[in-house]
């Protein structure tokens, strides 16, 4: 048997195989193209792996002696957190522009300059917000060793707790959203997602001392609104009851339609609390419990009880 005939040797059957699926995978692409009318190749995305590397420069800029390297002493800190930042922003940065050129479908031309510079302001408004998240994560993590007896300490909080690996990254992706890159603050958020399995929308507005225990299977949609010195254990849900729908059959995008959850609440594991209802500050509400109603202040909410 002769192996060099393309016919029977199984490599280059393969390969002819795949020519034709990469010629396929193109012409499909250029349809697709043609569809949506745009002349040049579609502008890039802001890229997850680089995200990656931004979200742990800027947690080791916040945290440089618990997240930055090791042996690192106190007459370097500042040099570490500047030359970090610096690495960091400018990364993030071009993932902007990516996220700019996105929007306005196109890849290069007249308007690069001008993107760019809104790019570096938006940067350089998200450095002026880092003081501010660092304040907030602080007290998340206080939160969560005065709220868990199983924490020994703040620093085990920090580097264990899937809580706060999730809260640091939506405290990140909160303000990039509200500055306006809503796709980079959302690829932020599901990095955590899929780390943690703690699912956190960026539109989310959460105030002060909020602790997730444990963690896994936790949902907040984009408008729910979180109090000061809320807790929630796992696989809670705020999620909406229904959405709306337009008249030309799409969902109506942006409207209020998750939970507002005021100060010091409890939510223990397995709720679900849908649409925009109100849970009354300093109320309780107990596990596997299914609530579509608001709750006045201080109340217990226990299955049978809703």
């Amino acid at each position: 048997m002769d192996h060099s005939d393309p016919d029977t040797n199984p490599a280059q059957n393969m390969q002819r195989e795949i020519d034709a699926i990469v010629a396929e995978l193109r012409h499909i692409r250029d349809t697709s193209l043609e569809h949506r009318q745009r002349r040049n190749r579609p502008p890039k995305l802001p890229s997850r792996k680089a995200l990656i590397r931004i979200v742990e420069g800027l947690s080791a800029a916040l945290f440089p002696n618990r997240l930055g390297p090791p042996g690192l002493n106190e007459a370097g800190i500042d040099y570490f957190v500047g030359h970090t930042l610096d690495v960091a922003l400018r990364e993030l940065c071009d993932q902007i522009v990516r996220e700019l050129r996105f929007i306005s479908e196109q890849d290069n031309g007249e308007k690069d300059a001008s993107l760019e510079q809104r790019a570096w302001q938006l940067a350089k408004d998200f450095a002026g917000e880092l003081p501010a998240i660092r304040e907030l994560l602080d007290s998340d993590i206080r939160a969560a060793f005065e709220g868990d007896p199983a924490a020994r300490s703040a620093d085990e909080v920090l580097v264990c707790y899937p809580g706060i690996t999730a809260i640091t990254h939506h405290r990140i992706a909160h303000v990039l959203h509200r500055l306006g890159v809503p796709l980079t603050a959302r690829i932020i958020s599901e990095i955590a997602h899929s780390a943690t399995g703690i699912d956190i929308h960026p539109g989310a507005a959460i105030a002060e001392r909020f602790f997730i225990d444990h963690g896994t299977g936790v949902v907040i949609g984009e408008t729910t609104i979180i109090g000061k010195n809320v807790r929630l254990y796992q696989a809670v849900t705020l999620g909406a009851k229904r959405f709306d729908v337009a008249d030309d059959g799409q969902l109506v995008k942006g409207n209020a339609r998750h939970p507002i959850v005021e100060d010091d609440v409890v939510i223990y594991a397995g709720a679900t609390i849908l649409g925009r209802i109100t849970i009354g500050k300093g109320s309780t509400i107990g596990g596997n419990v299914w609530l579509t109603r608001s709750t006045a202040p201080g109340s217990t909410v226990t299955q049978g009880t809703h």
